[in-house]
């Protein structure tokens, strides 16, 4: 289990005296300082980061193996499964696999249908030292969980619209509830999205499923430069409330926008989330519930309803919130649900230095929605 965060009680809750100054919710730290100006003709693009900074960084996946290149599911699946068999046998021992194929999402000309197909899921399972890389102008309708499996790279893939519902992740990345099953994993560069309709008949809540879902013992992950939008439930980290595994994981320079909610919801464990761009947030953003402890720092929020919030959970979350910058059209509201706010931008508690444990250079937070919409997406 991840360690008691410092500033926080021995069952990791802090003295409380109020959610925004009234009875029953956390303690309110001291504002960080704003973050610095910027007039939009200073800022400066960097090239993006080629490698994974973070929690993620150890991850090499396929390395430099020749990649193997296919155009459908079938054949990407029938190369990992060979990949399984051989990487048992211990006579193959790093996969790439290039995916070149295309899909007309114009084809789908009603969403509502998708969640009456079958799940279509392509899986990286009990194997490791793996890369899977769109090539340039590839797309999918397929998704992929990456299960009981390490050390796995996925960059460069546009995956939209799938079939299948709630059982239907465009990215799922899980492991069997024992921390460590799945580890050591870059996402990067994506282009993930569905839509925002809410009112198929038969779908419940689930016309599409989450874009990248992280549970059950998945840890020491990295997620850059992804672009997630049009979309319900962007993202969780935790199957559940009592999804009590080991969580470390690092956002940064992924752009979110028009999606409703989870960007992302974290229970437990330790999230760090810099660089990112938040735009047309239309429910709730970053949701830390259950104990989980973000930092969240040098990112760019706008046009976003309760964007740092703790709801729908029956325990809190906490957050370290460092030099973000707030533009126009940032709102907030208290439902039976919400236990606490971020609406005064002050931290809850201090990010343990200890679980950090990783170099890194933030951008500055003004200048990190030009800098995103630069080059978040499948841009490789």
């Amino acid at each position: 289990m991840p360690s008691t965060p410092s500033g926080l009680g021995n069952e990791g809750t802090p003295p409380v005296t109020g959610l925004n100054g009234d009875p029953g919710g956390p303690v309110m730290m001291p504002a960080a300082p704003a973050a610095p100006a910027a007039e939009p003709g200073d800022c400066v693009i960097p090239p993006a980061l080629t490698v994974p900074v973070g929690y993620g960084a150890a991850t090499t996946g396929g390395g430099s193996a020749t990649p193997v290149v296919v155009s459908s599911y079938d054949e990407a699946q029938a190369v990992l499964d060979d990949y399984r068999d051989a990487f048992e046998e211990g006579s193959q021992t790093a996969l790439v696999l290039r995916y070149t194929g295309t899909f007309d999402f114009a084809t789908i000309t009603d969403v509502c249908a998708q969640h009456e197909k079958d799940a279509q899921i392509l899986e990286v399972k009990e194997m490791e030292n793996v890369t899977i890389e769109g090539g340039s102008g590839s797309s999918a309708n397929f998704g992929i969980k990456i299960n009981r499996a390490r050390n796995v790279i996925v960059r460069n893939m546009t995956l939209g619209l799938l079939p299948g519902g709630g059982s239907s992740d465009a990215i799922t990345i899980e492991g069997n509830d024992t921390n460590g099953d799945v580890e050591n994993v870059w996402i990067d560069h994506n282009d993930l999205f569905s839509s925002t309709k809410d009112d198929c008949e038969g779908a419940g809540d689930t016309e599409f499923d989450g874009l990248i879902d992280i549970k059950k013992g998945a840890r020491r992950i990295t997620l850059s430069y992804n672009y997630l939008h049009d979309h319900q439930k962007t993202g969780l980290l935790g199957s559940s409330d009592d999804d009590e595994t080991e969580r470390y994981v690092t956002f940064h320079h992924n752009r979110y926008e028009n999606v409703v909610s989870r960007t992302p919801l974290h229970r437990f464990g330790f999230i760090h989330m810099f660089n990112n761009y938040f735009g047309t947030i239309t429910d709730s953003g970053i949701n830390v519930r259950m104990g989980g402890v973000a930092l969240i720092e040098s990112n760019f929020f706008e046009n976003a309803r309760n964007p740092v919030t703790s709801r729908f959970s029956d325990e809190l979350g906490f957050w370290d919130l460092r030099n973000n910058h707030v533009g126009p059209n940032v709102t907030w509201d208290v439902s039976d649900d919400t236990l606490a706010n971020a609406d005064t931008w002050q931290s809850t508690t201090s990010f343990p230095p200890g679980e950090l444990g990783y170099a890194y250079a933030p951008d500055p937070a003004a200048c990190v929605k030009q800098i995103v919409l630069a080059q978040a997406g499948a841009r490789l």
